[in-house]
């Protein structure tokens, strides 16, 4: 399915994204629990940063996973701010202008 509107395209993979880290969260609680093979935290940590922390966060909370292991929760962490950060520019005209210079320049 294509979509014409891009902020329905966004809010599309927002969803989407955030409720595959939170089922992936709650898959591998059960799986840890059940001493099944796990999802390893990289690919964790990749659907955050791909959009999911939300759900990453939403995740944990839930099942009361992975909320001491270190050094997992500091990465988590940092993907969360910097993805703030990126909010923060993206929400001004000249960020959004910076941004897109920055993603031409780096692809050709």
């Amino acid at each position: 399915m294509a979509f014409d509107n891009p902020l329905a395209a966004a809010i599309a993979y927002g969803l989407g994204i955030n409720v595959a880290c939170f089922l992936a969260f709650a898959w591998d609680k059960h799986c840890a629990q059940n001493r099944f093979w796990r999802v390893s935290e990289q690919t964790l940590l990749l659907l955050s940063a791909a959009g999911g922390t939300p759900g990453a966060f939403a995740g944990r909370w839930a099942f009361s996973h992975k909320t001491r292991k270190q050094p997992f929760v500091a990465y988590l962490r940092a993907i969360a701010v910097a993805q703030v950060i990126l909010l923060m520019i993206l929400s001004f005209p000249e960020g959004r202008t910076a941004v897109w210079s920055m993603i031409q320049r780096t692809v050709g």
